[in-house]
């Protein structure tokens, strides 16, 4: 068998491990659990790795300029042949590998459509086994700490995507309604790698507010799914110029609340000035804890994922499209 040259660091930070008292820039993987059936007989898929004769969980380095999200779809494609739906996310691991640090985001995932895995120099196996079978299977103590954090939390989650706009045209070099004004080229760059980076979560609903620089946002992943963007007034911004033109926050709460009760993925596309008040909505409504900072810039979003069996904050995470 190959010489393992991945160790768990315990009681100590990696970094601190490297440098005491300093910080060394971690290597950046990320990967998934894959896993199928239903509790409590859930099987969770292991590669074998001929070149270091290692059982593990498939993950990969993130290439230049790549989304996280992307980085495990893609790894996990690429190791298993079996496209992932991403579903919540897993506490990262941090350990060292060859004396440097590395950190991997993981994510539970499920297989959409057949495997396309054929033997190769990389991967030579697959395997889908009980989690007990896999938790011994595994080589590293790390990859069993991941597989652990999927066991104690629920499998089936469903995902409630709220999406801050991506760069529109300024208002003081627009001249017609406002919620006519369109996006910007690098809101237009970021609606397209938001098309990208969201089908990490498979076929999503899409509901937005009726401003063209939402339904823009949404557009380029409307159109790679083949389904419509239904708008809500709710979410829609005011008509500009006018002093007494408020936001319907109650209205958006709403709206927003309904949509989570329904239990069915989707991606909310809106304004700023709604976002933290509709994330706040959320956590409350879900009993979880609210952060002091819910706000997003543009082209950022929130990912709530949701227990489908209990209707209980599983996980939440925050990106920009950009990574």
């Amino acid at each position: 068998m190959a010489e393992r040259t991945e160790s768990a660091v315990a009681d100590v930070a990696p970094s601190q491990a490297v440098l005491p008292g300093g910080y060394v820039e971690p290597i950046r993987s990320a990967g998934a659990v894959l896993w199928r059936g239903t509790a409590p007989q859930h099987e969770v898929a292991l590669i074998h790795r001929p070149h270091r004769g290692d059982w593990t969980l498939p993950k990969g380095k993130v290439k230049r300029g790549e989304h996280l999200l992307t980085t495990a779809a893609r790894e996990v494609t690429e190791e298993t042949g079996h496209r992932p739906v991403l579903g919540r996310r897993l506490p990262p691991q941090r350990y060292l590998r060859n004396g440097w640090p590395k950190q991997v985001e993981w994510w539970a995932a499920t297989a959409c459509g057949e495997s396309s895995f054929t033997p190769n120099d990389e991967v030579d196996a697959v395997e889908w086994l009980p989690l007990a079978t896999a938790r011994a299977r595994l080589s590293y103590p790390h990859d069993v700490e991941v597989l652990d954090s999927f066991a104690r939390g629920p499998a089936e989650t469903f995902p409630l995507v709220l999406f801050r706009h991506a760069s529109a045209r300024e208002k003081r070099t627009w001249e017609g309604n406002d919620l006519l004004r369109p996006l910007n080229d690098a809101g237009r760059t970021d609606a397209l790698a938001a098309a990208r980076v969201l089908s990490s979560y498979g076929a999503l609903r899409v509901v937005s507010s009726a401003a063209a620089r939402c339904t823009e946002s949404v557009l380029p992943f409307a159109v790679e799914h083949d389904t419509r963007v239904r708008t809500d007034r709710a979410l829609t911004a005011p008509p500009a110029g006018n002093p007494e033109s408020v936001f319907d926050h109650a209205g958006a709460r709403a709206v927003f609340g309904r949509l989570l009760d329904e239990g069915s993925p989707t991606i909310v596309c809106t304004h700023g000035e709604l976002v933290s008040d509709l994330m706040r909505g959320a956590l409350e409504q879900l009993g979880a804890p609210v952060s002091q900072q819910l706000a997003l810039r543009k082209g950022t979003f929130w990912v709530l994922h949701v227990s489908a069996a209990e209707r209980a904050l599983a996980a939440v995470e925050r990106h920009s499209v950009r990574g």
